[in-house]
C-alpha cells in the first residue's frame, strides 16, 4: 500500500499572502511596488515572507500602491460563488474548437483556475506558454502533450504537471472526444 505523505499545515499570515497575491495579480515586481509605495524593496520582501510586520502607515502606503483599501489586507474577501452547480455550467468563449467549463468560483482575487476542457477528435492546439503551473488530469480519451523534445500520450487517470512557461503543445490523439481537468495558476479567465 502506498504511503501517504502528510503535508505540514501551512497557514500563511493573511496580510503577507494578501500583499503578495495582489502584487502578483497586478504584475508588479517588488521594485515597482517599492517605487509606488515609497517603501524599500527589501522591506516589502520581508513583509511578504512574514519576516516583518508593516506599520499602519506602511500598510496604507502599500494599499494605495496596490489600488485597494487597507481592509483588503485585514479582512479576507467575502464568500462569493463558492458552489458551482452541475445544472448551471459556465462555458467560457475562447474563439477555438475547445470547450472550457469553469469549475472554480468567479471571485476576483482567486489565484487558481479549474476547468473542464473538452477537445474534439484530431484537434491540435497551437504551441503555447504562459505564466504559472498547469496540472492536467485525463478523464476520458487520449491526450498528447509535447513539452520541449519530449512527447507523452496520456490516457484516463494519467496526469501531467509542469511549469507552463516552457512552450507546450497539446492534441487529442484519439478518434473520440477528449475530456480533461485542468487546474492552474494564476487564474486565466
Amino acid at each position: 500500500m502506498p504511503r501517504i505523505k502528510k503535508a505540514a499545515p501551512a497557514h500563511p499570515p493573511p496580510i503577507a499572502s494578501a500583499i503578495r497575491a495582489r502584487r502578483r495579480r497586478l504584475g508588479l515586481t517588488l521594485q515597482e511596488l517599492a517605487q509606488k509605495s515609497g517603501l524599500s524593496a527589501p522591506f516589502l520582501s520581508q513583509v511578504e515572507r512574514n519576516q516583518a510586520t508593516p506599520s499602519i502607515t506602511s500598510l496604507i502606503a502599500i494599499a494605495q500602491a496596490l489600488d485597494v483599501e487597507i481592509q483588503y489586507f485585514i479582512n479576507p474577501p467575502p464568500f462569493s460563488e463558492i458552489v458551482r452547480r452541475a445544472a448551471t455550467p459556465e462555458y467560457l468563449e475562447t474563439g477555438t474548437k475547445l470547450r472550457h467549463v469553469r469549475l472554480t468560483g468567479g471571485h476576483a482575487e482567486r489565484q487558481m483556475e479549474a476547468l473542464l476542457i473538452i477537445i474534439p477528435p484530431s484537434f491540435v492546439a497551437p504551441t503555447a506558454a504562459r505564466e504559472g503551473e498547469g496540472f492536467y488530469y485525463v478523464l476520458e480519451g487520449k491526450l498528447t502533450v509535447s513539452l520541449g523534445n519530449d512527447t507523452f500520450t496520456l490516457g484516463p487517470g494519467d496526469t501531467a504537471h509542469f511549469d507552463q512557461r516552457h512552450p507546450f503543445q497539446m492534441s487529442n490523439a484519439g478518434k473520440r472526444v477528449l475530456r480533461l481537468l485542468w487546474v492552474g495558476t494564476p487564474a486565466i479567465f
